[in-house]
Formats: structure tokens, C-alpha cells, sequence
């Protein structure tokens, strides 16, 4: 799963396709892939009160969504983000539009899986070319907020490892940038980020043995 692409696992929805080998049908002509989504949510356990919220109104929403990747379809719609992890502790950058410290993550583009688009995205907006966990992408949050635009992002947020490399994010993204300590990124970021960083860290720390990438967890 390693490399910036962050290919689709089986098992796992890709949005503006149903199926991740045959590349023909859209979601908005097959809802099987709303349901996919649907079954990914139900099954992650929400750490608490306010992602159990999420995860009730992110289910209500799939249920009527026919193309949930799809921004210019409804403004409600799916997307995806990252929890970065490494020896360093995490990757924030400071948006430029809404002034707060955040993870890298946006919009799902047609026939992009959401844990391919938390990779390409964390390419973008930092340079790192971070990886899924060996044993497939891990979701770790789920989120409901209001966004810009009127828009509400309904968003899937994955674990992704990353090696020690400074970031460098391409032109037209945000300079600023930087790894944090997870307590530092914790008092530093938006609210509705502290969750999914705390989740993020348990299972990176939890696995980072198995997955063989010589990282500690840095407070």
C-alpha cells in the first residue's frame, strides 16, 4: 500500500466507480457503492460524542447520496483526510482560507478511492509521500463539519505513515507546514481535529511494531 497514489484495497469503495477492477459503472448508476460506505462507517467505532454524532448524520446522509464523492452533485459530500504519523509525532498545515492548523485532506476526484485521495492529498499539501499501513488503509475517524462555501464535508479520515523527511508542499498550497509532537498538535489544532488525532496516534502506536517502520510514539 506504500506510495503516494495510496491504491485501492479490495473490500473497499471506490467513488464514481462501483468495483475497483472493472472501471465502468458510476456511483451515481450503481448505489452499491453508497452502500460500501455506509457498511465502512457503520463498522468503525466512534471514540466519542461528537464522532458518534458524526457517524449518525454521515450514515443518514449515504442513505440518500446516489454520487457521495461527487461535490458538484449535492453540497453534502464525502471526503477524505489524514492523520499523518511518524518518528517526528504528525503533520499540520495552516490553511490558508480558514487561518487554522489542520491535516492534509479535500475532495475525492471521480473515480478515486477515499484513501487514495488522504494520500494524494497529503502529497499535495505537504510533499510527503506517505503510506498506508501494510496491512491496508485504516480508518480511524469520521467527521461532519461545515466547510466552505456552504458545503458540508462529510469526512473519512485515515491513518498514514510517513518517514522523517521535512515537508515541502507544491506551489499554490500553504507554506506553513510542519511536524508537531501529538500533545503540541492536540493544543494547537481545531477542535474538531482533536479526535482524530488522538485515534490516529493510538493505532499508530499501537502497530507501529508490526509495521516494522522504526517509529516511537513523540509526545
Amino acid at each position: 500500500m506504500r506510495g503516494a497514489t495510496g491504491f485501492p484495497v479490495a473490500g473497499l469503495p471506490v467513488c464514481g466507480k462501483d468495483s475497483l477492477v472493472d472501471p465502468a459503472p458510476a456511483v451515481g448508476d450503481d448505489p452499491r457503492a453508497a452502500a460500501t460506505l455506509r457498511r465502512l462507517v457503520a463498522d468503525h467505532p466512534a471514540s466519542d460524542e461528537r464522532e458518534a454524532d458524526s457517524k449518525a448524520r454521515f450514515l443518514q446522509e449515504l442513505a440518500r447520496l446516489t454520487d457521495p464523492c461527487d461535490r458538484s452533485a449535492d453540497p453534502v459530500h464525502v471526503t477524505a483526510s489524514a492523520v499523518v504519523a511518524g518518528r517526528r509525532g504528525t503533520v499540520l498545515h495552516l490553511h490558508r482560507r480558514m487561518g487554522r492548523w489542520m491535516q492534509p485532506g479535500g475532495h475525492v476526484d471521480s473515480g478515486e478511492s477515499p484513501e487514495a485521495a488522504a494520500a494524494r492529498e497529503t502529497l499535495e499539501e505537504t510533499g510527503l509521500d506517505a503510506w498506508h499501513p501494510p496491512g491496508g488503509p485504516a480508518l480511524v475517524h469520521v467527521d461532519v463539519h461545515e466547510a466552505m462555501d456552504g458545503h458540508i464535508h462529510l469526512d473519512l479520515r485515515y491513518l498514514l505513515l510517513a518517514g522523517d523527511a521535512e515537508p515541502t508542499p507544491a506551489p499554490g498550497e500553504s507554506p506553513e507546514v510542519r511536524w508537531f509532537g501529538w500533545d503540541e498538535a492536540e493544543a494547537t489544532a481545531d477542535e474538531a481535529l482533536v479526535g482524530a488525532l488522538r485515534a490516529g496516534r493510538a493505532t499508530w502506536a499501537g502497530g507501529a511494531a508490526d509495521w516494522g517502520t522504526d517509529v516511537g510514539v513523540k509526545a
